[in-house]
């Protein structure tokens, strides 16, 4: 794993038919070493921190097994609908002023209703005008030009999970399909869009499907790989799932950073499954993170988050543009 480490760091590259084994019978220790060994390399010890706003909650459309805001389920979760934006400039100056480096509206459902999109656009461009924080956006199934008027916002990056592999994404969601993400990821691209795009493991799917997905991030060039770790929660088909393990989590982070090894490894949800909030999987190859006050599936706040960071010996210093 040490080797292959330093042949990713002189350019080697695995490309889907490659051989991918290996990665699961090596010793856990050895291949998040090298794991880390390459984040260094590519990312330097700097960590990218996130964090996100609901803007707009439950009565989703879209039946995705693990989601508590879907209408196809019963979760009792609090619906609301799109958030004024005096809620949402106030919490994103909150999380500037603790050094978080980027902000995102996140909304469940296929896509925004006309209305809502407009109250997006607007809210997008208050935000530029009134922080420096890098925006994200994660509203769906946009069209090409509401893609484009998203960028004239003032957005600069787009968030649509592919969630699984291509093989199980049917298991999980069949409302819309694979080939959907992927239309969505492109026509970001198209306009601009810098792409962030991961997805949940834990969900019953094999370890093949967790290469498969990597290998699909790889091909599509995203630029920041979020990987959540299923929260089973009460109402969904996937409640009584059996929750994944911390040593499953730190494998697959550090099989990501070896195929995908120039993107940003992004913990998100499911982090306090992990032992000190998800501490050593930032020493097998992640380096990002989503945080937030207001968050309970990270385990952390953002305090806590960069206290332990810099323990660690990581930057959290907002970069200059």
């Amino acid at each position: 794993m040490l080797k292959l480490a330093d042949d990713i760091i002189r350019g080697h590259r695995i490309r889907r038919g490659d051989e991918t084994d290996h990665f699961l019978t090596a010793e856990l220790d050895e291949l998040c070493r090298g794991a880390d060994r390459i984040r260094r390399h590519f990312k330097g010890d700097h960590v990218d921190l996130c964090s996100i706003i609901n803007g707009r909650s439950g009565k989703c459309t879209e039946n995705c097994k693990f989601c508590a805001q879907s209408a196809h389920h019963c979760t009792g979760i609090e619906e609301y609908g799109f958030m004024s934006e005096d809620k949402i400039l106030a919490e994103c100056l909150h999380n500037e002023e603790r050094g978080v480096h980027r902000f995102s509206i996140v909304t469940a459902g296929r896509t925004l209703s006309s209305d809502d999109f407009e109250k997006a656009v607007s809210a997008y461009r208050l935000l530029k005008s009134s922080s420096r924080m890098e925006l994200c956006a994660s509203h769906g199934l946009l069209s090409q030009e509401q893609f484009d008027r998203l960028y004239s916002a003032g957005v600069r990056r787009y968030h649509a999970n592919i969630e699984t592999s291509r093989r199980n994404f049917p298991n999980i969601c069949t409302t819309h399909t694979y080939d959907d993400k992927l239309e969505c990821i492109r026509r970001a691209q198209k306009a601009g869009f810098e792409v962030c795009s991961g997805g949940i493991i834990g969900m019953g799917e094999s370890w093949e499907d967790r290469t498969d997905m990597a290998l699909s991030l790889s091909e599509l060039g995203v630029k920041s790989i979020p990987i959540n770790a299923l929260m089973p929660i009460k109402g969904t088909p996937l409640e009584n799932t059996e929750r994944i393990t911390s040593e499953d989590i730190l494998r697959t982070v550090a099989i990501f950073r070896y195929i995908v090894p120039e993107a940003d490894i992004r913990l998100a949800a499911g982090r306090n499954l992990m032992e000190n909030c998800g501490a050593k999987a930032f020493l097998s190859g992640a380096d990002a993170t989503i945080t937030g006050d207001m968050l309970t599936t990270s385990g952390n706040d953002i305090k806590g988050d960069v206290e332990m960071l810099h323990s660690m010996g990581f930057s959290t210093e907002r970069r200059q543009k």
